[in-house]
């Protein structure tokens, strides 16, 4: 997959800083070869470390003390290898873990967004881990606290709330909270008067719910236990479990469900989707024991959304050839597709990403030529006007507003030097009204740094975009570290948006590099296409062409190039190490997606089916079968010095499971011809986003960042 080293020269001089900075080290640990065979569409291939999947995984993502006991002693070995390795930046950790904290404002407040009679927010104590939910009278008064995330986190390794929504009449807060990392999560009821759970208690769900509009009940999806969200389920308060309604079951293990309310409550939405195609069915939210109705079939590479409107639904569709979206209305009593007439039209390179509907205006988000904006139209005149920003590169967010009969909406802004700030905005007056700005307490100076964005050219002649944040006297001549972050898949855009734990490294005179790659939509929905399936190979090339640019333009020498990405990113780091290890002179893969070819061919796990039209269908298709074998990570280790190498992984990660970094480190370590080290951390209490306190997860960014700084000689 990959040629000879582009500078060999250089690469000798990676590999001797990172035999002068990984010095005394123990032995690392050596995984036991079991082979075992697996023939497919006449190829065969030998997986010598298989074993390290338990057979019991499902049963262990619900109970980690199962794991294989022979696992586990491998997985604390690697544990104690890479704390070894890692003992001289003990001191360094805590101080950019430091850093970091004393960026972020500790008793930190959303602002409250308004909702009938009460204003919701949330708000962090200093000190505090999670965030605690809370509510004022719009006619003033002392604040209500509705949901206290420490409190509830008390006592456990791991708690991630999933979020609280009131019920229409304000009397109840629904609740949900996954204990493990796993992501099975269960729901409670709050009563709001009292400030007690009631005995009403959901388990094995997918963390999402909707209110009925009389607040006798919710609708839940529930996950099986393969993980997949396949029924809807309506459950009354007061009733057990056992009694709730099954609403409607998705049997294609290829497609998940989710349900969702209407702004105006009227409606309950239950979406079905893959990564490609969706269905959505509609029924009112009034009546629970109604029949869904189907808004349109699914129809392969046809996705489409639903927003209320008053009596319309609006609809955001790529159908009939609209690749980078359109908007369609239909009425709420036919929303079939022959009822559907265009409101916003499609322009190609115009990717519209999201719409909302409110009585007086449409707003819909949009990205062009790589930047966002949020546009606005009159639905009575047909009038529209931009919310735009003069930036080299920004990040916008659509807040939205809970309620439908409004003329202000929400949004946020921030760049990769300017802290987000948080506007209320006048959509018939257009006057924008500052509401927050994040505040930096150790303080923050924007005109100290440079954000910019140039263009790396891919051997193909595409231009990839990769967005900079540098220190102003940061000097330009080959000498200064980069970090340079990719992900690069399933259409998510990277935005330029402010990351104050990145100044840690930026001061300390890295470059902050972004690579808007193909698989993302940065560049519309062309790009997504270009970098996924039988054309997965653009993305790899397109960040080795963005390392490469950044080295022959005098941003940094390869060698200096720390290349970090994580999930579907981290199937990124272990390509383009394995394609191009001289590019770079460290990887950091977290979650890491790289045993690409097993996951796709194991239809047992929770994200597999539904991946396939994001990868291919190996276990169908003998040319899906022979792409992603040509690229894999683990697939094509080989015999080459690597580059020092860090993974991070969870050991309930219900979407990268474990095995998957402990194989491909295993591998690395018994093919790599050099001595540079291949380091695994592994969070034995956690899953896919590591730990799940916000202090916490700064511990294991710090971890990242004195790892990055440790590998270019800066400790």
């Amino acid at each position: 997959m990959s040629g000879e080293p582009h500078f060999p020269i250089l690469a000798d001089h990676a590999l001797e800083l990172s035999l002068s900075v990984f010095k005394n080290l123990p032995a690392a640990p050596v995984a036991e070869k079991r082979p075992v065979t697996d023939i497919r569409h006449g190829v065969s291939r030998i997986d010598d470390y298989a074993w390290m999947r338990d057979d019991a995984w499902q049963e262990m993502f619900q109970d980690p003390s199962i794991l294989d006991p022979a696992i586990r002693a491998h997985l604390e070995a690697e544990n104690a290898y890479q704390q070894a390795a890692m003992a001289d930046t003990e001191a360094l950790q805590k101080t950019l873990f430091a850093e970091m904290r004393g960026r972020i404002k500790e008793d930190d407040s959303s602002v409250p967004a308004p909702d009938g009679p009460w204003l919701y927010g949330v708000r962090y104590v200093t000190g505090g881990e999670q965030p605690r939910h809370f509510r004022i009278s719009r006619k003033g008064g002392d604040e209500q606290m509705l949901l206290d995330g420490d409190l509830e986190a008390e006592g456990k390794a791991y708690f991630r709330l999933a979020g609280a929504g009131h019920s229409p009449d304000h009397a109840s807060l629904l609740w949900g909270y996954d204990d493990k990392g796993s992501e099975f999560f269960t729901l409670k009821v709050r009563d709001l008067a009292s400030g007690k759970d009631s005995a009403d208690l959901i388990a094995n769900t997918g963390g999402g719910a909707a209110w009925s509009a009389d607040c006798s009940g919710f609708f839940y999806t529930a996950v099986d236990a393969n993980h997949r969200p396949s029924k809807i389920f309506y459950h009354r308060l007061g009733t057990a479990q056992s009694e709730d309604v099954l609403i409607r079951e998705e049997t294609d293990s290829g497609f998940f469900m989710g349900v969702s309310d209407s702004r105006l409550n009227d409606f309950i939405f239950i979406g079905i989707n893959d990564h490609e195609t969706s269905e959505c069915w509609v029924m009112p939210a009034g009546d629970p024991q109604a029949r869904p109705t189907l808004v349109a079939a699914r129809k392969t590479g046809v996705e489409y959304a639903l927003s209320e409107g008053g009596d319309v639904f609006f609809i955001l569709t790529n159908a009939d050839g609209a690749k980078d979206f359109k908007i369609m209305q239909t009425p709420v009593t036919a929303p079939e597709p022959e009822n559907w007439s265009e409101v916003v039209p499609h322009k190609p390179g115009r990717l519209i990403l999201s719409v909302s509907a409110y009585r007086n205006h449409l707003v819909w988000m949009e990205r062009e030529n790589g930047l966002p904006r949020i546009v606005i139209q009159d639905r009575t005149s047909g009038e529209q006007h931009a919310i735009a920003f003069d930036e080299e590169a920004y990040a916008l967010g659509f807040h939205g507003a809970m309620e439908y009969d409004t003329g202000i909406v929400r949004f946020s802004y921030s760049s990769m030097t300017t802290p987000s700030e948080l506007y209320d905005y006048n959509m018939t007056t257009r006057e924008r009204t500052l509401l927050k700005r994040d505040e930096v307490p150790s303080g923050h100076s924007p005109e100290d740094y440079v954000t910019r964005r140039v263009m790396a050219p891919a051997e193909d002649g595409e231009q990839v975009p990769v967005t900079l944040l540098y220190r102003r006297d940061t000097p330009l001549d080959g000498s200064a570290p980069c970090l340079l972050y990719g992900y690069g898949s399933y259409g998510i855009a990277i935005p330029a948006g402010f990351n104050s734990n990145c100044l840690s490294l930026v001061d300390r005179g890295f470059i902050y590099a972004i690579a808007h790659i193909r698989g993302g939509k940065e560049k519309g929905f062309a790009w997504y296409e270009a970098g996924k399936r039988g054309s997965k190979t653009n993305t790899f090339n397109d960040f080795i062409a963005a390392a490469r640019y950044l080295d022959a333009e005098g941003f940094t020498s390869h060698d200096r190039i720390v290349a970090q990405g994580g999930s579907a990113g981290g199937m990124l780091m272990g390509a383009v190490v394995n394609m191009a290890p001289d590019a770079f002179g460290a990887i950091i893969a977290a979650v890491p997606f790289v045993d690409v070819l097993n996951t796709m061919l194991d239809d047992t796990l929770p994200l597999t089916p539904p991946e396939w039209p994001e990868w291919g269908n190996p276990i169908a298709s003998p040319e899906d079968y022979q792409t992603i074998a040509g690229y894999s990570p683990y697939d094509n280790v080989r015999e080459q010095a690597y580059p020092p190498i860090l993974a991070v992984a969870g050991l309930t990660d219900p979407r990268v499971t474990y095995w998957e970094p402990a194989k491909w480190v295993a591998r690395l370590r018994d093919a790599s011809t050099g001595s540079a080290p291949v380091l695994f951390k592994i969070n034995m209490a956690a899953g896919h986003g590591g730990a799940s306190g916000r202090f916490q997860r700064l511990e294991e960014i710090a971890y990242e960042y004195a790892f990055a700084l440790k590998v270019v000689g800066k400790i």
